[in-house]
This record gives structure tokens, C-alpha cells and sequence, in this order.
């Protein structure tokens, strides 16, 4: 047998090498993306092809060693390992080649797709249902009715399907032009009234009906007849005047066109099948509204709940509204029964509504019930409410309710067991009522009858609670354990008698923040405190380090917050807001920020037991040529206020910085010694109450400078008022 060359053995293997390695690469991806084996040779020839390419050195290399038949061992071996290192850089340069061209492929083939996707939506927004919404959105933000009943004629001659949508917006054209004012969408404030026949709440919308308001100008000679009463902006008018000025008022005539219109495309939605919602139905309601029907808007609710609907507060608004307009009082307070049941609860526009018709129907009994509502619901109420309230103490009505004799233990029981502030009996006394514009002074004395208003108390249970839900909303807001790593430190650090916001106050005023103004409200807060200590500073970690804080004189601050064991940093990932209110919710201590609390994190809290708590803690600051000054909670809870007399105060809501500014209706029988006439300055002369309060609230008189806010410059005096406080807080 004859005996292989080395040359032979040597070529036989290098084919065996090549071969296997085309192999595995066909194996490991996918085989029709490679070319065939003779383009892939004509590939590699034509990329060895280039001067000096190691490929085409090793070939001559090779030739050259054929034909010289060199047989030496260490020349095989070299021969070997050339033509080995030849056909994996031969293979490498192919599969470069290869993922280049699919490469280009995908590339080629997401062009195609983004095209067809483009494409697709392109029909999608031409369709006639999408034209049409379109469309319809536009009137809707006009306030154009004329335009979007033509759409919907054109649309159903056309045979085109509405949606829910569709409906949805027709129906609040239909139903606001129906009531007699149309208003273009978003074009005032969010202001609620229940008076419908004037305005409407269009602004309140939920997903359905978002944007729903109208557009096109087409000739319908009936709809000219409405008149736009809008105008140029004025930045002096408020909310409400803006809402007014916008409204396109209309005549009669377009009201019952609009009101047959509407019905008409109701009757529409329901022959179609369509799935009714919140929005459609209470258009519906609205227009029930229009006709005083007051059964037929309250059924609407109705159908809410047998659909699985659940109604909202807008929802229940055209029965009560006409129910009280009809002075129909048993169903207006059927409505709000029915509200109560379903987990819906009144605001001021339904309770002033309510008011309103218990007065008419002179119910005495109603009227209490309604000013107890608004004491719980609204606390502060709206100078509309004020007069309105005034206006039945100045009732010949309301002067002969009430009882003559009562049971003064009680009383004070009842008023022991509600916290204080209120009994809820009923009406004490007989004859003609008083009723003035006062001010509480900063005793929490009223300044009129100098009677001693209330701090309520807040019930401990409702308190822990509070805690405990803040805790839990903070940590599942927090990463990892931070907020409960804080909790154990405040465990072992506390207790605290006041907490300071300090982000809140290092960046007061001027945004750049100043370590030294947290300072100055730190030595002058703790001065104030019973104990002298260091109140809880919380500051997030990257307000202590770096930038110029790493200076002696910041670095100093900090070194004495640390060794005083008063400074809690937050770390990365952690919002300091949940911090200092837990920490100062858990001590029930003052809590020392500006912050008014009212971004989306607060409104977790709700709103019913988060007011009383911020009333009773928090402590605002400022800075001025003066100095610093604190501003500390008010002395009495700033909500309505019945006595153990039967007088009644009665705060305004107002835009105020000073609590001390505030009007307060002061309500007496007239037949009751009164400290004033006036409502603010001057008084009878008249016997001191007992215990000397009269003298002492005479003594107390300010003039209307000393009204504003009332700082820590005097020392004595604010340092008696701020430990007073603070024991107030902890009993």
C-alpha cells in the first residue's frame, strides 16, 4: 500500500478543517441565511484579492513549497498551521460578509414595517368614526351645538355607526344649551354651583367625556339665536366671573330645540344598543332638569346602579337641584339619602341647597340638621352660604324655634363627648337673633360676644389610625426599609416636641438653599419649646453633602445636629415629606413648614381627618428686615361653632395668610347680654362676664395692624402662647 506524502496528508486535512468548520457555522445559525458554497468562494477570493493580505502571502508561501517539494518535518508542520490559519480567516471573512447582508435585510425589512404601521393608522384616522369624533371635540370646545347636530345628521344619513363617545358628547351639547347656557370647554375654574339654570359643572368630566366640548360654523338659522356673552380676559376677575363671561347664553326657542334634539339622539343610543355610561346619562338627567322634572333625572341615578354604574357627585346634582327649585323638601333629602347610602357625599353647593329649601319650607329641624352637615363636611364655608345663613337667623322663623329651659349638664356633656365646639341638641333660647361680622383674637376669644371658641379634640383612635396609614402609604412608596429603619430611630431618639421641614425652610424665598435659615428657626423654635430640646431636623442626604456644604461653617451646623442627635437624612430614593409628617403625626408636636400639603401625596390621606390635624399643627415661618417670625396654629379650630348658650360662630372661607384676619359670623339672641355692637373695635358698657372673661377680652382689644401675623419677636409673650400650645397638642 502506497504511503501518503506529507503534502497530501497535509491538503486532506486542511480540506477535513474547512469542512468542519462550515459545518458548525451552518449549524449554528440559520442555513438559508448563508450563501451557497460557490458564491462564498468567489466572496473569499474577492476579498483576499488586496495587496499584502496575509491570505495571499500564505498562498504563495505554499505554492512556493510545492514546487520545491520540500519534505523537512519542521516545514510540514509549518505548512500545517499556515493552511489551517488560511481557511479559518477564508471562513471569518465570509461569515462577515454573511451577517453584513442580514444585517441590511432586518434593516430593509423594519423600514417595511413602519411603513405598513404608518399606513395602517393612516386609514385608521380616516375613518368616518374618527372624522367624525374629531369633529364633534371641536364643537364640543366651542360650545357648538349648531355644528355638531348637523355632523350627527350627516352622519346617520350616511349610515355611519356612532359610538359611546359619539353619544356622549351630543347629549352634553344637547343637554347644556337645553338648561340655557352653553360653555366652551375649560374656560373657567372648576367652581361648583347647583344652581343649573345659570351654570352648569362642566369642568368635573371623567375619561369618558374628557373632551367633550365645541367647532364648525353650518347655517342653521334656529341656533344663531344664541348669544355669546364672552370676552376679553381680565387677571383681576375671579374664577367664577371668568366662567360667566365665557358662557354662550341662549334663547327659548333654542332650548326646547336642544331638548328635542336631545331626546332624540337618547332614544338613538338605546334603539343602537349602546353601552350607557356616567357621562350620557346624566345629560340625560340635565335635561330631565331642563323640564322640572325632577323624577326622571333622580331615575336616571337610579339606572346607574342597575347598569353597574357608579353615580358621582355631578350625578345626583339636576334631581337635587330641581327638587329644590320645586320645593319639593321630603325628595331633596331622599336624594342625599340616596347619595349617603351609595358612598357619596355632599359638598357646599348640595348642603347650601339643602339649606335653602329647609328655609323655605320653614323646617327648622332641617335647617340645624344642614348647619351641623356643613360643620362636619365644610367647616369654613363660602360667603354665598354665609348670607344665606344670615339671612334665616334674620327670620321671623328662626326666632320663634328653640327651648326656653334646658339641661346645662347635658349640654356639656354632649359637647364633652363630641370633642368640644358643638352639642347637637337642638336650639336653645327664644327671640330675635343677632348677627354680626367679628374676628377671634389670639386668645380664641370672639371679639364680639367673648365667648371662648373651642379646640377640638381630635379623637386618639382617629389619630393613631393616621399614623399607621401614613406609615403604610410611606413604605410601599419607600425602596427597601428605609422608612422602617426611621421609624426604630425615631424610637430610640424621640420623643420630639417639634419637627422641621428642612428642605422647606432652606430653600425659603429665594431657591437656593441656606443651611443658616435652618438654623436660625432651629435656635429660635427650640427657645420656645418647654424642654430646650433640639427639635427634629429631616433633610434629605444630598442637602448635606457636597457642593459647598462640605464648608467649615455648614459642616459645623451639621456636626451639631448630629451630636445633638436632632438630624435625620433621608436617603437616595426617599421622599422627606412622608418623614417629617409621620415623625410629627406620631409625637403630635408642631411640624415647622410653609408646605400647604396639597400635592397628589397628601391627597392620599383624604381629606377628612388630614385638615383638623394640619389646623391643630402646623406652624408656618417667614423671613423680613424684622427678623424671623413664626406663625402659629390658630387658637381655636377655625369650623362652624355651636356653644353651650346656643350662640353660633361661624367661620368665612378666605384666602388668608393670618388667621387673625378672618371674618366670623357671630350669631347671639338678641335678648342675651353682648360685649359689642360693633364687629370688630368697640364695646357696651356693660357687667364683666364671670371670671372676669369681658374685662379680660376688652384688655385684649387690638388695633387692625396688630391683626396680622403675629411673630416670635416678642419673645415673653409668644414663648407662653407656643408652650401652651404644645400642651394643648399632647393632652
Amino acid at each position: 500500500m502506497a504511503t501518503s506524502s506529507p503534502l497530501t496528508l497535509q491538503l486532506q486535512q486542511s480540506f477535513c478543517f474547512s469542512h468542519s468548520l462550515r459545518h458548525t457555522l451552518l449549524s449554528n445559525y440559520d442555513y438559508e441565511s448563508f450563501p451557497s458554497t460557490t458564491t462564498t468562494r468567489k466572496l473569499t477570493a474577492i476579498q483576499c484579492s488586496s495587496h499584502n493580505s496575509p491570505v495571499e502571502t500564505t498562498t504563495k508561501n505554499s505554492v512556493r513549497r510545492v514546487s520545491n517539494k520540500t519534505t523537512s518535518p519542521s516545514s510540514s508542520h509549518t505548512d500545517k498551521r499556515v493552511s489551517l490559519e488560511s481557511k479559518s480567516v477564508n471562513s471569518t471573512t465570509s461569515y462577515k460578509v454573511v451577517e453584513k447582508k442580514k444585517n441590511n435585510e432586518n434593516e430593509t425589512k423594519n423600514v417595511v414595517e413602519k411603513k405598513n404601521t404608518n399606513t395602517k393608522k393612516k386609514k385608521i384616522k380616516d375613518t368616518p368614526q374618527v372624522k367624525l369624533q374629531y369633529s364633534l371635540d371641536m364643537c364640543s370646545k366651542r360650545g357648538d351645538l349648531k355644528g355638531a347636530l348637523s355632523l350627527y345628521d350627516s352622519t346617520i344619513s350616511q349610515g355611519v355607526k356612532l359610538s359611546q363617545r359619539h353619544y356622549t358628547v351630543l347629549l352634553y351639547l344637547c343637554s347644556s344649551a337645553a338648561i340655557g347656557v352653553l360653555q366652551p370647554a375649560k374656560s373657567g375654574s372648576r367652581t361648583r354651583t347647583l344652581n343649573a339654570q345659570v351654570a352648569v359643572d362642566i369642568n368635573d368630566n371623567d375619561d369618558d367625556d374628557d373632551d367633550r366640548y365645541g367647532s364648525d360654523n353650518n347655517d342653521n338659522t334656529l341656533l344663531d339665536n344664541s348669544v355669546s356673552v364672552s370676552h376679553s380676559d381680565d387677571d383681576s376677575d375671579n374664577d367664577m366671573d371668568k366662567d360667566k363671561r365665557n358662557a354662550i347664553l341662549v334663547s327659548e326657542d333654542v332650548k326646547k330645540h336642544a331638548l328635542q334634539r336631545g331626546f332624540e339622539v337618547y332614544e338613538n343610543m338605546c334603539l343602537n344598543k349602546v353601552e350607557m355610561n356616567e357621562a350620557a346619562l346624566t345629560s340625560v338627567a340635565r335635561m330631565a332638569m331642563a323640564m322640572g322634572d325632577g323624577d326622571m333625572a333622580f331615575e336616571m341615578v337610579k339606572q346607574m346602579k342597575i347598569l353597574g354604574i357608579n353615580p358621582r357627585l355631578r350625578s345626583y346634582g339636576p334631581a337635587l337641584s330641581t327638587y329644590c327649585n320645586n320645593k319639593e323638601i321630603d325628595k331633596a333629602f331622599d336624594v342625599e339619602n340616596h347619595m349617603l347610602e351609595h358612598g357619596v357625599y355632599p359638598e357646599e353647593p348640595e348642603l347650601e341647597a339643602l339649606l335653602r329649601v329647609s328655609m323655605r319650607a320653614g323646617k327648622s329641624d332641617r335647617v340645624y340638621y344642614v348647619l351641623h352637615k356643613l360643620r362636619s363636611s365644610v367647616r369654613k364655608v363660602s360667603t354665598f352660604t354665609a348670607d344665606l345663613i344670615l339671612d334665616w337667623f334674620k327670620s321671623k322663623m328662626a326666632s320663634r324655634v328653640g327651648r326656653r329651659k334646658w339641661d346645662k349638664g347635658l349640654i356639656m356633656e354632649a359637647m364633652e363627648n363630641n370633642g368640644g365646639g358643638w352639642h347637637g341638641i337642638g336650639w336653645l333660647g327664644k327671640g330675635k337673633w343677632q348677627v354680626l361680622h367679628t374676628s377671634v383674637g389670639n386668645d380664641g376669644m370672639c371679639k364680639c360676644c367673648g365667648v371662648q371658641l373651642a379646640t377640638i379634640d381630635l379623637d386618639p383612635v382617629e389619630t393613631e389610625n393616621f399614623a399607621k396609614s401614613v406609615a403604610s402609604i410611606a413604605i410601599s412608596k419607600e425602596k427597601n426599609s428605609n422608612f422602617q429603619t426611621f421609624q426604630k430611630w425615631l424610637d430610640y431618639y424621640g420623643p420630639f416636641e417639634a419637627v422641621i421641614d428642612a428642605a422647606n425652610v432652606g430653600l425659603f424665598s429665594q431657591g437656593k438653599f441656606m443651611p443658616s435659615k435652618i438654623n436660625a428657626v432651629v435656635n429660635e423654635m427650640r427657645h420656645k419649646l418647654p424642654s430646650k430640646k433640639f427639635p427634629l431636623i429631616v433633610l434629605h442626604h444630598r442637602r448635606i453633602k457636597g457642593d459647598k456644604r462640605d464648608g467649615p461653617i455648614n459642616k459645623a451646623l451639621v456636626d451639631r445636629w448630629n451630636n445633638a442627635a436632632a438630624l435625620y437624612a433621608t436617603p437616595t430614593g426617599s421622599n422627606d415629606d412622608w418623614y417629617w409628617l409621620y415623625a410629627a403625626i406620631k409625637f403630635k408636636c408642631l411640624l415647622v413648614t410653609n408646605d400647604e400639603m396639597r400635592d397628589h401625596l397628601f391627597q392620599l390621606l383624604g381629606n377628612d381627618f388630614f385638615p383638623k390635624w394640619k389646623e391643630r399643627h402646623q406652624v408656618r415661618f417667614g423671613f423680613s428686615d424684622a427678623g424671623l417670625g413664626f406663625y402659629m396654629p390658630p387658637p381655636c379650630s377655625v369650623v362652624i361653632q355651636e356653644s353651650e348658650e346656643g350662640h353660633w360662630h361661624i367661620p368665612i372661607e378666605a384666602e388668608l395668610n393670618d388667621e387673625a384676619d378672618r371674618r366670623w359670623l357671630c350669631i347671639t339672641r338678641a335678648k342675651l347680654d353682648m360685649v359689642s355692637k360693633d364687629s370688630s373695635t368697640t364695646f357696651k358698657d356693660e357687667k364683666p362676664r364671670k371670671n372676669g372673661a369681658r374685662a379680660d377680652s376688652v384688655a385684649r382689644n387690638e388695633s387692625a395692624k396688630e391683626l396680622q401675623y403675629q411673630t416670635i419677636v416678642n419673645h415673653k409673650d409668644m414663648k407662653e402662647t407656643s408652650q401652651q400650645l404644645y400642651k394643648n397638642l399632647r393632652s
